[in-house]
């Protein structure tokens, strides 16, 4: 039995192979999450790039004091859609202060919608990179009570016999360690982009709702 533990493959292949059922559906459960982790951020920083590209094409509107239009999907279509609805359903009986608030209040709210919908996601980064390592050490104490077990049975305490058991052990460790720190980073790394993106887009609102207020949407077509 020692000399078949001896020669036991101890490759990355053979540590799940030989690794105990519980232990097996903790590593492919953990994999499957990394996956969808990377996947997430992938689609969230391509989100995040977009916005802020369309930030930037506000901000010339804003300059040249004219309402950006876009599709209703994007961030400029929705801000446009915003104050055009706002203007047509209270421009004719306000003054031109509360014109301003409710298009700022509107185009605020569009914004906010934009950003919400990218947020989307985001918590089952943050979920992962919390719970992925403590996944992953179950699994080892697991493996690590399975190699102990093998040392009673087998009345042998050599290192050849429980070292392939806690190796396969501390790979479920390692796994988790592998899901959750790029979690945390892109969680973090998305989260910060949104609040530059949400403090960058605010000055501009409030411009464009000043000059719309002043000229009205229709003249700045």
């Amino acid at each position: 039995m020692t000399e078949e533990i001896t020669g036991r493959d101890l490759s990355i292949l053979g540590l799940f192979q030989h690794a105990d059922i519980v232990v097996k559906c903790i590593i492919i459960g953990l994999l499957l999450a990394s996956v969808v982790c990377w996947a997430l951020a992938f689609e969230k920083f391509i989100r995040v790039w977009l916005v802020n590209r369309e930030i930037r094409v506000l901000e010339k509107s804003s300059a040249s004091a004219s309402l950006p239009a876009g599709r209703a999907s994007s961030l400029v279509g929705a801000v446009g859609d915003a104050a055009r609805t706002e203007w047509a359903e209270n421009s004719g009986n306000a003054s031109s202060g509360e014109v301003r608030d409710r298009l700022e209040v509107a185009m605020r709210a569009a914004v906010k919608r934009k950003l919400k919908s990218i947020e989307q996601g985001l918590p089952f980064l943050a979920t992962l990179g919390s719970a992925a390592p403590f996944i992953g050490l179950f699994g080892t104490v697991w493996g690590i009570m399975n190699s102990f077990t093998a040392i009673a049975q087998q009345k042998d305490t050599s290192l050849a016999v429980v070292a392939p058991g806690i190796a396969e052990a501390l790979f479920a460790t390692a796994i988790g360690l592998a899901a959750a720190i790029p979690a945390v980073i892109f969680y973090n790394q998305i989260t910060v982009a949104l609040g530059r993106a949400s403090e960058r887009v605010t000055p501009v609102i409030v411009a464009l709702a000043r000059t719309l207020s002043r000229r009205g949407v229709e003249g700045v077509n």
